[in-house]
């Protein structure tokens, strides 16, 4: 099940666009004909039960799978960010897995550091910039991955149950922080 909220108007090219989108794994079908469409602007969530193919489709949509099936067209000049289930920490600062992500899209790595300590201050991070993001509990990695996220300022982002793991009060502090995020940058 698809849920949309926030629909642009039919004069702009979607984001992203599905035609009979399937994925095999081997024996595997996770996906078969998919179709969907994403305007810029446009929330959608989608809904279904465990093993139905909503992450595989988020790694579709992000790129990290390719379809074996159908096509997929992507709107052009969308930057995009994923939030996983469990975010993946590298062993260094939090600081740091923060600006790996910038330097790796071309920042200079002294600027990357300082708009890295910039985007765990809004999740409320600064204070353990330094620590080891390994020894982070698992709310303070989410909200690491979160920042990592926000600081490249993507146009798109694609959430794959990124509270399912926490606890209730860490679970609304990500909802209040991805909430914030889509605000302040109008994601799709």
């Amino acid at each position: 099940m698809v849920a949309r909220t926030s629909v642009a108007a039919p004069d702009h090219p979607p984001v992203f666009s599905l035609d009979g989108v399937g994925v095999r794994y081997g024996l595997v079908q996770a996906l078969q004909g998919v179709h969907l469409s994403v305007a810029p602007g446009e929330r959608v969530a989608l809904i279904g039960a465990n093993g139905c193919g909503k992450s595989t489709l988020l790694r579709v949509l992000h790129g990290l799978a390719k379809p074996s099936s159908g096509q997929l067209l992507r709107g052009d000049g969308s930057r995009q960010a994923m939030l996983f289930q469990r975010p993946y920490m590298l062993r260094m600062s939090a600081q740091h897995n923060v600006a790996l992500g910038l330097w790796l899209h071309g920042v200079r790595w002294r600027e990357a550091r300082a708009q890295a300590l910039l985007a765990l201050q809004r999740v409320g991070l600064d204070g353990i910039a330094a620590q080891n993001a390994r020894t982070l509990s698992g709310g303070q990695q989410q909200r690491v991955a979160l920042a990592r996220a926000w600081a490249l300022r993507p146009d798109v982002l694609l959430l794959d149950e990124p509270t399912s793991s926490l606890d209730p009060h860490a679970k609304r502090e990500v909802e209040l922080l991805m909430a914030d995020l889509a605000a302040s940058h109008g994601q799709a």
